[in-house]
């Protein structure tokens, strides 16, 4: 007999906690410089395309059969079909053995960053102080080394955060807890946002961050850059989404949720993006260079790029400091307690264990597998394992997803059990909303493509959305024609791209692996990590429970 599922105890409580997963470090520190890469203002043309054509469909496709199932990712997917069930498990895998033991090291440099902030510790080189005194990063990646004890143990506070929360439960843990990170974290932005554009030099970075270039939509990098953020960011193929939504009463408004989530997450980027680049401006301004000589991406933008801003501030620079880093504590605490649920969720579903000893060995194992990740050499391995495991193995994960739920279980039947289970029937209403917004965003598209000129590219690039726009009107369902057709081409073109950069220069440029590393670095680390994720899924998935341990009640 199936014990009862836990539930949210609001959805106001659920849009947050699915919020809290979405937004990340990333929507922080890597939306800004794509955009700034990319085009500028020019860039949010694909990525809203990237948003309304496969990034809601997706993600009403994971919360959807999360609810439909009423289950976690590996149990939902062998509800579809038994031999699906190891797509799950390799979610769930990835999600936990690779993604969050390095994220949650992240965290740890982020809470360590946001005291350091208050005593500007960086001094007048914060490029060395991070990569050097900090990290203590050493020659290569088979350079180890021992463990920093900082590092280490500010890693395992960030693990008995989350270690605390998700024992509680989906109600008095995950629930909770995202009321309070999320206000936080939407109030500490606003206040870096309004306070960074008051600095002087911020509308230089403003006009830089927004500035539109449309020859850049001639280029087939943007567009896949938009649509990979899109995927990225909004959590998808971690299974997260999945075990969210099952925990939703049997009437919810699921459709409806997946956009108010959709649009909040990419709202945040956009918003926070503002913090960013005023900062950098400001930068700019006081060492009298141009922009781009102070910009940088991902993890350089934070640790070193906005210390060093920060140390040019007239006014409480470690206050500033401390807000900005907080912020990035906060947003990274909501997303690493979301996949620490993702998989405690499947044991729990498929096992029948106990929750609070499931998190107690998981939160051990998770704790255990980032140690590698605090020595001189983690910052090498968390780059090439990222790489792989971001880049393709999600990338695989989401296609499975879509190509199971619009081919086997029929993406109708999905929509059909949404429209039954909303309060009110808006299938009508949300099926006209979509294809205007998508029209509108093709539009757009176009209008930017034909700014761009006529080459080769823009031309293409005009008759694909062309062809889009008619698709999109004539297929009887948006929704099914997304997850069916447009969703897995995008996903197969995705895979192409990464394969295309990962192996052309290895053949062009005389062996040069990702990232420069060598290739038995890129091959041991980054490929043995996703194949071992992939083997051990395939190897939970052939051992079956005796069928009363599955605590997941059918759907109906």
């Amino acid at each position: 007999m199936s014990t009862p599922r836990d539930q949210w105890r609001s959805q106001v409580g659920f849009i947050l906690a699915a919020a809290g997963s979405a937004i990340g470090l990333g929507n922080i520190w890597r939306f800004s410089y794509l955009t700034y890469e990319n085009g500028g203002g020019a860039f949010l043309v694909p990525y809203l395309i990237a948003l309304f054509l496969v990034g809601i469909p997706l993600m009403i496709v994971e919360m959807g059969l999360g609810h439909f199932m009423r289950a976690s990712a590996p149990v939902a997917m062998g509800r579809i079909s038994p031999r699906f069930q190891w797509v799950g498990w390799w979610a769930v895998l990835l999600t936990l053995l690779g993604i969050e033991i390095y994220y949650c090291v992240i965290i740890a440099w982020c809470l360590d960053f946001t005291f350091l902030s208050l005593g500007l510790a960086w001094g007048n080189d914060p490029n060395a102080y991070f990569f050097k005194d900090f990290l203590g990063l050493s020659e290569g990646p088979f350079d180890i080394g021992l463990p920093n004890p900082v590092i280490l143990l500010t890693l395992a506070l960030v693990w008995g955060i989350n270690w605390w929360i998700v024992r509680r439960g989906v109600a008095h843990g995950i629930e909770q807890a995202n009321k309070i990170f999320i206000p936080i974290l939407i109030a500490t932005t606003a206040i870096l946002v309004f306070w960074s554009l008051n600095l002087p030099g911020a509308m230089v970075g403003v006009h830089a961050y927004l500035s539109p270039d449309w020859s850049k939509l001639a280029q087939g990098k943007v567009w896949i850059d938009a649509f990979t953020q899109i995927f990225f960011t909004l959590s998808i193929g971690f299974g997260i989404m999945m075990a969210y939504a099952s925990y939703l009463p049997r009437q919810a408004p699921v459709v409806r949720d997946a956009l108010i989530v959709s649009i909040l997450n990419c709202g945040f980027s956009l918003f926070a993006g503002f913090a960013v680049f005023s900062t950098l401006g400001f930068m700019a301004q006081a060492k009298g260079v141009g922009i781009d000589e102070v910009v940088a991406q991902s993890i350089g933008l934070a640790f070193v790029a906005y210390p060093e801003a920060i140390s040019h501030m007239p006014f409480l620079p470690g206050l500033f400091g401390f807000l900005f880093f907080a912020s990035l504590t906060i947003a990274g605490l909501s997303s690493s307690v979301s996949l620490v649920e993702a998989f405690v969720a499947a044991l729990g579903d498929r096992y029948g264990l106990d929750r609070k000893m499931t998190v107690d060995r998981v939160s051990l194992l998770g704790f255990a597998g980032g140690i590698v990740f605090t020595t001189g050499a983690g910052l090498f391995w968390l780059d090439i394992v990222d790489h792989f495991l971001t880049q393709y193995g999600l990338t695989m994960i989401a296609l499975f997803e879509v190509l199971a739920t619009g081919w086997i279980l029929k993406s109708q039947r999905l929509e059909e059990h949404l429209e039954n289970a909303a309060p009110f029937r808006m299938r009508k209403v949300y099926a006209r909303f979509m294809r205007i917004v998508i029209s509108l965003a093709l539009l757009g598209g176009w209008l930017g493509l034909t700014a761009a000129g006529d080459s080769l590219g823009a031309m293409l690039g005009r008759l694909l959305l062309l062809l889009a726009l008619a698709s999109i009107w004539v297929a009887h369902s948006w929704f099914d024609f997304s997850v069916r057709i447009i969703i897995p081409v995008i996903l197969v073109i995705l895979l192409d791209g990464a394969l295309t950069q990962e192996f052309a220069p290895i053949f062009q440029d005389g062996g040069k692996w990702y990232g420069g590393y060598n290739g038995a670095a890129v091959f041991l680390l980054g490929g043995g990590w996703l194949l071992g994720t992939l083997t051990a899924a395939i190897a939970v998935d052939r051992h079956r429970p005796h069928p009363h341990h599955d605590q997941c009640p059918a759907p109906e």
